[in-house]
């Protein structure tokens, strides 16, 4: 619009040709907002207020009288305020680059070349920041009186123009440097190979478990596979034992059934007969003492007459034998009748065998011319 103007973010806006001018400036100033210019009557200039940068490279002697070639840049602006708004436009509002850079350069180069006259080499090497701050602080003053505020000083190098005298000072210690450097090397060196000798080990004792382990889960496996296999043929086995284990204890059993028959059917009768004969035996026996008592009495009568009383002790012998004799009866009460009956059948066979013995014996006696008082033989 016409008349109405706006400076940039960066830019003071300077206009002159006003009769009045605030704080004595011979020019109004506007920071940050427009303003109404009348035309033709009023002038407007403009004047940066970005930053600036100013290269220097100086050759500065110091006090041991070494030449030394220093480089540093500057970092400048003009000021926010009025006063420096107003400084720097009546000195740099024709040309503003180039004229501020070059008077930046020329006062930090005077104040760098004092400050390091006052300074050995060896100062300036290890305190380069404090030179950097006493050329800052010497230049301020100065920066001020014509508007414009440094924001940095940075020194960039310093070199000895090829006198040697710096990289002399430098020999021990990067002997030094290097000297530790190869130590430290050697020992890195060594601790690597440590390192890659100790993987190397973790590396072999991981393969060693691992083929202890696949050993080990190799041979459960081989077992499991042969426990399988063998699990039918062991449990027919098994099935087989219990067969044969039974089969014995059948025949065991079966083996004592036939004994337990045996002795009933073999020994018992074996038995019985045996008491049988025996008792016969002791009864002959015994009907033999009579016979000879009653012989020598010559008396038959008296003979008959003991064999009749001694009949019933006979069969008494008889059934107590047959009590004490261990039979098997099979026929229940027939056969208990069947036993006693043959045990009187016997006595009283046995006492017509007596008779007849006695008969006989008295014949004999009386065929030899023997007298015999009250002889009779009786037939039945």
């Amino acid at each position: 619009m016409l008349g109405y103007y706006v400076p940039e973010p960066d830019e003071a806006m300077l206009i002159s040709g006003g009769k009045t001018q605030i704080d004595g400036a011979p020019f109004d100033v506007v920071v940050g907002h427009g303003k109404w210019v009348m035309p033709f009557f009023r002038k407007v200039r403009f004047l940066s207020l970005a930053l600036h940068e100013a290269s220097i490279r100086e050759v500065c002697v110091t006090t041991q009288g070494i030449q030394l070639n220093v480089r540093a840049v500057i970092a400048h602006k003009v000021g926010n305020d009025v006063a420096s708004i107003v400084n720097a436009g009546q000195r740099f509002i024709s040309e503003q680059e180039n004229e501020m850079n070059q008077l930046t350069g020329q006062i930090f180069s005077g104040h760098l070349r004092s400050i390091v006259g006052s300074m050995t080499v060896e100062q300036i090497i290890r305190e380069r920041d404090t030179l950097a701050r006493q050329v800052l602080e010497a230049s301020k003053r100065e920066m001020a009186s014509i508007g414009l505020v440094v924001d940095s000083f940075q020194i960039q190098s310093i070199d000895d123009m090829d006198s040697g005298y710096i990289n002399a000072l430098a020999a021990p210690n990067i002997a030094k440097v290097q000297r530790e450097a190869a130590v430290e090397r050697a020992r890195a060196d060594q601790e690597s190979a440590k390192a890659q000798q100790e993987s190397l080990r973790n590396q072999a004792d991981y393969e060693r478990e691992t083929a202890i382990k696949r050993a080990a889960i190799k041979a459960e496996t081989d077992k499991a596979n042969a426990e399988a296999a063998q699990a039918g043929p062991l449990a027919e086995a098994r099935v087989n034992q219990e067969v044969i284990k039974e089969r014995s204890v059948l025949a065991q059993a079966q083996a004592e059934l036939r004994e337990q028959e045996l002795i009933s059917e073999v020994v018992k009768p074996a038995e019985a007969e045996a008491r049988r004969r025996e008792i016969l035996a002791e009864a002959e026996a015994k009907a033999t003492e009579i016979q000879s008592a009653a012989i020598a009495k010559h008396n038959r009568i008296a003979l008959d007459q003991q064999l009749i009383e001694a009949l019933p002790a006979l069969v008494g012998e008889v059934s107590k034998g047959l009590g004490n004799a261990n039979l098997t009866v099979f026929n229940g009460a027939e056969g208990v009748n069947e036993i006693m009956t043959g045990v009187i059948t016997q006595g009283a066979a046995l006492l017509k065998s007596l008779q007849e013995q006695v008969a006989s014996a008295v014949v004999d006696e009386t065929d030899g011319d023997t007298p015999v008082e009250g002889r009779q033989v009786s037939g039945s």
